[in-house]
């Protein structure tokens, strides 16, 4: 029964199969990948659906998550996310890059590519990190975001293509009246889910909205600061679905900072060989068997 259920999911559009998570019964988990690579991994882990996170896409090309990096760049780096893997992918998309006429040509070019669906926060052009220390966090205006929610639903060639407002009230520091003043109008507008964030290192501010919102619409959170509550409190509280947001390229980053490291000091791969995928194991991500298999028939005559 359960090969059946997986594989008609499998079957499903990627835009249908994000949307099922959402409206889903159990909680359900995305993570986090910012390139080809990292996308096949996170499927093979098992995971039936992808972040495209904005800080990690913007790392791995070396920049500031703060729209340095066009949203054609991103786009390039999804394109080859998509081509890889057969599970849904929700981009961090930023504010849209733009006002609403930036954001719905993002969503044509995003369904494009077969991206499933894209969250928007309603803070201002060029954005700031939501977690950085110190920075001045500027919401946008409701009637402002909320046309721009509406104007990408109706960009949307796909029905079931998701399009997720995140609050960035609580992050503001504009307390839970706003943040659910904010929710409910785009939930009006049209948004499929509402992803509310919070930076305090204790769930509380999410735990307030969850009571206060009361099932009403699709919910996703992003524990990274809170990363210590149990995972039972969310589905308690009524969370549809949590974002593992950053820890692929912060792993990725460690262990390359102790292979350079130790590669410079040494002069020498012993002490780091035993720690290291082996090369097949490279050619594996890089479906290379399929090249040799196409080889032979293509190129055998």
């Amino acid at each position: 029964m359960l090969g059946r259920l997986a594989r008609s999911f499998a079957t499903k559009r990627k835009t249908t199969q994000l949307k099922d998570m959402l409206h889903s019964n159990e909680l359900q988990f995305i993570m986090e990948a910012h390139n080809g690579m990292s996308a096949v991994i996170v499927e093979e882990a098992g995971f039936k659906g992808i972040w495209g996170s904005g800080l990690s896409i913007s790392a791995q090309l070396g920049v500031r998550d703060c729209n340095e990096a066009s949203w054609t760049q991103v786009l390039d780096v999804l394109e080859f996310m998509s081509d890889r893997t057969s599970i849904p992918i929700l981009l961090d998309g930023d504010t849209g890059y733009g006002n609403f006429n930036n954001a719905r040509r993002l969503v044509q070019k995003l369904e494009q590519r077969g991206i499933a669906g894209v969250c928007l926060e309603d803070k201002l052009f060029p954005k700031t990190n939501s977690l950085l220390d110190g920075a001045k966090q500027q919401l946008a205006d409701i009637t402002e975001f909320s046309k721009k929610i509406e104007a990408c639903k109706e960009q949307a060639s796909d029905k079931d293509f998701v399009v997720v407002a995140r609050v960035e009230a609580f992050i503001a520091g504009w307390g839970l009246e706003e943040a659910v003043r904010r929710a409910e109008a785009y939930r009006q507008a049209g948004a499929d889910a509402i992803l509310m964030h919070s930076k305090l290192s204790e769930p509380t501010e999410i735990q307030a909205f969850m009571k206060e919102w009361n099932r009403r619409h699709p919910v996703l959170i992003v524990p990274t600061k809170y990363y210590t509550t149990p995972t039972d409190s969310f589905r308690e509280w009524g969370v549809n679905m949590i974002i593992w947001a950053n820890h692929n390229i912060r792993s990725a980053v460690k262990t390359m900072q102790h292979t350079t490291k130790l590669i410079y000091e040494n002069q020498s791969l012993v002490p780091i060989e035993k720690d290291c995928v082996s090369v097949k194991e490279i050619f594996r991500l890089q479906n290379m068997d399929e090249l040799k298999k196409a080889e032979d028939k293509y190129l055998k005559f």
